[in-house]
């Protein structure tokens, strides 16, 4: 079952002007030029790279990575990352917002994101997804082993690995409980020991006079309306990625307690006190 958090203080729905339109028509064709010029290239790379390299990416992440830098320059939206880089294979936890996470965290590092598997057959999204070498699962403790063999395949050809804990994206003033099930495929003797997890705390701030919810893309909300209030937006907020000491699996005795050591990095990033189970 996939929950969608959800909250009564929704911000109002922001009215746009012809200005407003004017820059969401700029700025949303050039984004658009740069993801699908950057999809169609990473396509035809694909072509060569897969018969030489398999399930090795060597080239088509740098792509991906480079279309997510070009967004935010495009947007107007800053984005500041501090904290130390993970050295070798391992995952990715980080708090859940917005679309814009994805293009944040790629703009950083390389790494392949871990989605519910309904996501591969959205329309556009689904698509995006699979040619960027997503990893979907579900999230049922029954799928555990399955998912650990495919984790274990990835991070054997040094694919970093990269999931949102909480399950569903929020305002972004606020960080929900981590949920343990996914970790537990984490924990099987092929991965316990070689395994390494660095937290991630993504943290928004909003332009100045708007919604401290600004950002967030939560509850009913549709992208396309998401994404024209973030195109049309006069005066940009900013992004901080804040990266936490990555951690290893065996040095916790269980699932839940590695999340609950992952859970509070990412929420002390954001200044907020730890909630009580």
């Amino acid at each position: 079952m996939n929950v969608t958090w959800k909250t009564d203080d929704a911000p109002p729905p922001r009215r746009i002007g012809v200005g407003g339109w004017l820059r969401a028509l700029a700025r949303g064709a050039c984004l658009g030029a740069v993801v699908f010029g950057g999809l169609l290239l990473l396509l035809l790379v694909r072509l060569v790279e897969r018969p030489l390299y398999g399930v090795d990416r060597p080239v088509t992440p740098y792509i991906t990575q480079g279309v997510c830098r070009a967004a935010f320059v495009i947007l107007q939206l800053p984005l500041t990352m501090r904290g130390p880089r993970m050295a070798g294979p391992g995952a990715v936890v980080a708090n859940h917002s917005s679309w814009l996470d994805i293009f944040a965290l790629n703009a950083r590092k390389n790494v392949y994101f871990v989605s519910k598997s309904e996501v591969a057959d959205w329309p556009g999204i689904g698509w995006l997804a699979r040619a960027t070498g997503t990893v979907f699962i579900r999230r049922e403790p029954r799928e555990a082993g399955r998912q650990a063999k495919l984790f274990e395949q990835r991070l054997l050809h040094r694919h970093r690995l990269l999931f949102f804990p909480e399950g569903t994206s929020t305002d972004g003033l606020r960080v929900l409980p981590f949920k343990s099930t996914l970790f537990a495929a984490f924990f099987v003797d092929g991965l316990r020991h070689e395994m390494q997890i660095q937290p991630v705390s993504v943290i928004y701030h909003a332009p100045e006079g708007e919604d401290p919810s600004f950002y967030g893309w939560w509850g009913d909300m549709s992208f396309g309306a998401h994404l024209l209030k973030t195109l049309s937006a006069r005066h940009q907020g900013s992004v901080a990625l804040v990266y936490h000491a990555p951690v290893r699996v065996d040095a916790f005795p269980n699932r839940k307690s590695l999340a609950s050591h992952l859970e509070s990095q990412v929420r002390a990033g954001h200044g907020l006190a730890d909630v009580h189970r």
